[in-house]
């Protein structure tokens, strides 16, 4: 009886490689043909081995570059600490350099700066530039998580997803409960008023923007948690946000830019001081404080919103 092929290459009986090109019953064309083939097909594996092969040098290759540059930056870094460390002045010795700056700075301040604080003078006007980076930061920072958490139709994923269906059933909503609207009705508003005394009395006393803004950005987590984003993006918006924080960081910037320019050519800025002590002093320290407190405050609130909701102002489209 006639076995089949693959009985025969089951039991061993044919060589399979044979019996794959059919090299026992095709013609001479066929059967070179199929060599050929065969040998087009080998050449394929060998260079596809050969690319794997490559990839894999230099892959190898890569990594070893990567942890020799990072060594010797690791060690050029720590170079350059202990050999600023070793020219710092000893522990108890005082610093020629440092002590005229801090005696410029608290004989001086209030006469150069019109600000009773000398901490708030040091910041806003000394190293304005210092502080108007670090704003900037704040606001790039913003940006940053927005593109990673925000939720809309071109990252959900998919296109019938109702993620605020799904949201609404793992997760308690806080704003339900009746002891914490109440308490919130309260708390709020005396936080929005403190913030704001922070905020205007920065450069008389301990306060300014950052403290202010974080106790305003501060309230208004407490109230959309207790009241609920609905009632929040009625009036924080998105739109609304976005342009505040714009607005601040343009002024401060264009502001401090004036101060900076006048100064290095020797001009006088013509900006009042005003009377020390009072809340309409210090030049442009307590305007740069009210734009530094709301990019901080609706920093944090963005900040809120996004890790929660997905989104700043209203829906996530």
């Amino acid at each position: 009886m006639h076995e089949s092929r693959f009985e025969k290459w089951l039991f061993g009986e044919t060589d399979v490689m044979n019996r794959i090109l059919d090299l026992d019953e095709t013609s001479d064309e066929s059967r070179e043909q199929q060599k050929k083939e065969l040998r087009r097909f080998r050449r394929k594996v060998d260079a596809s081995s050969e690319a794997h092969s490559v990839a894999r040098a230099e892959r190898k290759g890569f990594y070893a570059l990567y942890y020799v540059v990072a060594v010797i930056s690791c060690i050029l870094l720590i170079g350059v600490l202990l050999f600023t460390i070793a020219n710092l002045p000893r522990y108890g010795v005082e610093n020629p350099e440092t002590t005229e700056m801090v005696r410029r700075y608290v004989e001086d301040g209030v006469r150069e700066t019109g600000a009773v604080n000398i901490v708030a003078g040091l910041i806003l006007d000394y190293r304005a530039f210092d502080t108007l980076g670090e704003s900037h930061v704040l606001f790039t920072a913003l940006i940053c998580v927005m593109i990673l958490l925000r939720l809309d139709k071109k990252n959900m994923r998919t296109g019938y997803e109702d993620y605020y269906a799904i949201r609404d059933e793992k997760f308690h909503r806080i704003s339900k409960e009746a002891i914490m609207r109440n308490v919130a009705a309260v708390l709020v508003p005396c936080i929005f008023v403190y913030g704001i005394y922070v905020l205007l009395n920065g450069q008389n006393g301990p306060g300014g923007g950052f403290s202010g803004g974080a106790v305003i950005g501060s309230g208004l987590i407490i109230f959309s948690a207790a009241f609920g984003f609905g009632k929040a993006d009625r009036v924080f918006t998105w739109k609304l946000s976005s342009w505040i924080t714009f607005a601040a960081l343009s002024f401060y910037s264009f502001a401090k830019g004036y101060v900076f320019f006048t100064g290095a050519n020797h001009l006088e800025n013509h900006i009042p001081k005003g009377t020390p002590g009072a809340i309409l002093s210090g030049g442009l320290i307590l305007p740069l404080d009210i734009a530094v407190g709301m990019v901080v405050a609706f920093t944090m609130y963005g900040f809120y919103s996004l890790f929660v909701r997905g989104s700043i102002g209203g829906h996530a489209d």
